[in-house]
């Protein structure tokens, strides 16, 4: 009787669990078919259920964050990212990209330190990539964006909804936006993406003076369907639009061969009756990949575009395309990789000034989607730069949809930042001020060893300023290289360090225009032994001690070098030095022989305080006889190099 309610039992597990593993295989089945046509909220509910139910995997996990990170839910995703990047770092090997996505949703929440952490796995798995090409080049992107940062006073549009809103663009009198308000009620049609109703094109009026916009109109029938449409583009003269909408046409709904619908782009032309013709769709448009966000040309012989086309480098690029003189259109072509990344890039606005602004989550950002600005046509090496422009405009979140009259300074630009009413806001702002311009210096070099030019792997470099405020500081690798990004027009000090080797420190004054200087830091090893005559400064590798100008006191940079000299004092009670102070040659000779007398009674009285002999020192100033430059009488130096020669030396004399 027990083995046969054994055996019923077993027989009843294995049926039981038949069914389980069979209920969660249609349950991933459907969570993937829900995932690959862009139905995120249900997909997110199917594999939440199934985590639930105490089975995951490294592809649901992936699947699972991504359907959060697409929908800008960046925390949510960051907690799947984490859990995929600890659970299954080996399935990340090969796919990167989970890495820069995890980046993303890390800097959306202000961890950039982490942030930084994790960028640097994925460039060891990425070396080759544009992405990993701007980090290297751009370690300082935060202070980059300071930089730029407060160009703009930004408000929340009085005309957003509890809905999406964003994707302006300037038509005449009226700012022309794209918006979910309508619930249709009636009809309840929803995008699965993200639960909200389909997009319209409405219309407000625009107020130059202020930026503001009132009386909000829906489109035209014509231009508005059940389905998407936003970010329109106009001609100049109101009587072409360009414009988004998903793949439908004649009251068909087009799709790729997996199913998916994509989006195109539509053209639609004004009659003498002011009535919109049915839109068009481009001939570059195809239904198996999406063509979205037009905008033109200053001429409007050019519309740009972003898509996800074969050929492309990142998730979308952006594209130009020629409009020909009977309009008809050319071939599209790539923007290239100054420009496109592997991430991202969308949005684009050509303003009056032939600037290219455009969202991208490729360069270095805040986090998100985040507003660039670059020349559309460089004359110069600065007009190349991709630049970011800085908070307000920017923030953790997606900011997206940026134009701007150069004329009055004022403009709109979206995002989700969290004190939106609704999904997505439109924000207006002025521009307080134009694009600052970036000089800079990058400092690069080996540390080596003098007589043998061994790479010096293990050496600290730091910067200071004039004041000697600490600016960086790093170790070198195994390549012994250092680089740097210094201010232009700048005076600096560059020390290297290294055990058993005497420091080094470089004065450099930094051009007034963006340069590459090479500064090899060369260090000698430190004398082993002392004798009479040597200088305890470089047997002790101690940093230069300087005086202020016209000053005899003992500055605190200066306190910690000495307590290396007493220290040796201590030790070897018998010792006696001498401590010799210069000057520089500013001032009246007799004077500074004055000076420096004090200052070397200064330096001595401070070491007879720390409890040495006053037997044991001397104190001898030199005024400035003893230059270690050429700044002498008559010279022109720049005040770093004068304050070279304010300094003390100890030299045993017995």
């Amino acid at each position: 009787m027990v083995k046969y309610l054994l055996k019923s039992f077993l027989v009843c597990v294995f049926i039981f669990s038949g069914h389980y593993l069979f209920a969660q295989e249609k349950k991933l089945e459907k969570g993937k078919i829900q995932y690959d046509r862009y139905q995120y909220i249900d997909a997110q509910d199917t594999y939440l259920k199934i985590i639930e139910k105490g089975y995951k995997d490294a592809d649901i996990l992936k699947n699972l964050a991504n359907s959060y990170y697409f929908n800008s839910q960046f925390e949510e995703a960051s907690l799947w990212y984490k859990e995929l990047i600890t659970s299954y770092p080996e399935a990340l090997e090969t796919e990167p990209e989970y890495y820069f996505r995890y980046v993303q949703t890390l800097k959306a929440t202000e961890k950039y330190t982490e942030a930084d952490t994790y960028m640097k796995k994925f460039t060891e798995l990425s070396a080759d990539e544009t992405r990993v090409r701007y980090f290297n080049d751009s370690s300082d992107y935060l202070e980059r964006i300071d930089f730029q940062s407060g160009r703009y006073e930004i408000e929340n549009s009085s005309i957003n909804s509890i809905y999406s809103d964003f994707g302006t663009a300037f038509y005449g009198k009226f700012v022309v936006f794209a918006s979910s308000r309508d619930t249709l009620i009636l009809t309840k049609t929803i995008h699965q993406w993200n639960n909200e109703s389909f997009l319209d094109l409405y219309q407000a009026e625009y107020n130059p003076a202020n930026g503001e916009l009132a009386e909000v109109q829906k489109l035209s029938k014509k231009i508005n369907t059940k389905y998407h449409e936003s970010t329109p583009v106009f001609s100049k003269d109101g009587n072409t639009i360009y414009f988004t909408r998903n793949n439908f046409s004649k009251r068909k709904l087009g799709k790729d061969k997996s199913g998916t619908n994509k989006l195109k782009i539509y053209q639609s032309v004004k009659s003498s009756t002011g009535e919109w013709s049915e839109p068009k769709s481009l001939p570059f448009n195809s239904d198996e990949y999406s063509t979205a966000h037009p905008s033109l040309s200053i001429d409007e012989k050019v519309l740009y575009f972003s898509s996800d086309m074969p050929g492309g480098k990142g998730l979308s690029d952006l594209y130009q395309v020629t409009i020909q003189s009977d309009g008809s259109f050319g071939e599209p072509e790539n923007l290239g990789d100054r420009i496109n990344t592997e991430g991202k890039e969308t949005f684009p606005f050509i303003s009056a000034n032939n600037d290219l602004y455009f969202a991208s989550n490729g360069h270095n950002g805040l986090g998100g989607l985040d507003v660039y600005v670059t020349r559309l046509e460089p004359k110069t090496e600065e007009e190349k730069l991709v630049v970011n422009v800085g908070k307000p405009v920017n923030s953790p979140k997606d900011d997206f949809a940026f134009i701007v009259d150069d004329n009055s300074k004022r403009g709109y630009f979206s995002s989700n930042r969290p004190e939106t009413v609704g999904a997505d806001d439109i924000y207006s702002f002025l521009q307080l001020e134009d694009l600052r311009s970036f000089c800079e210096i990058t400092i690069a070099g080996l540390v080596t060893d003098k007589d043998t030019n061994e790479l010096l792997q293990g050496a600290r470099v730091s910067i200071y300023d004039d004041s000697n405020n600490l600016i960086k500081s790093f170790v070198v690798d195994e390549k012994a290289s250092y680089s740097g990004i210094l201010q232009c027009g700048t005076p600096y000090f560059i020390r290297a360090e290294k055990e058993a080797y005497n420091t080094l420190e470089k004065m450099v004054t930094t051009l007034e225009k963006t340069k590459t200087i090479d500064i090899p830091l060369a260090l000698e090893k430190k004398i082993t032994s002392a004798d009479v005559g040597d200088d305890l400064a470089k047997v002790l590798a101690l940093k230069p001690i300087y005086f202020d100008f016209n000053a005899s006191y003992i500055r605190q940079d200066a306190s910690i070098e000495l307590a290396k000299v007493i220290e040796v004092l201590n030790q070897y009670p018998e010792m006696k030095i001498e401590v010799g102070s210069h000057t520089d040659s500013h001032g009246d000779d007799a004077y500074n022989l004055e000076l420096s007398q004090r200052r070397a009674t200064s330096t001595v009285a401070y070491i007879i305080n720390k409890g040495i002999s006053e037997d044991r020192l001397i104190a001898k100033g030199y005024g400035e006889t003893q230059p270690i430059n050429e700044c002498k009488n008559g010279s022109n130096c720049k005040k770093e190099e004068y304050q070279l020669n304010r300094r003390s030396e100890f030299i045993i004399i017995k």
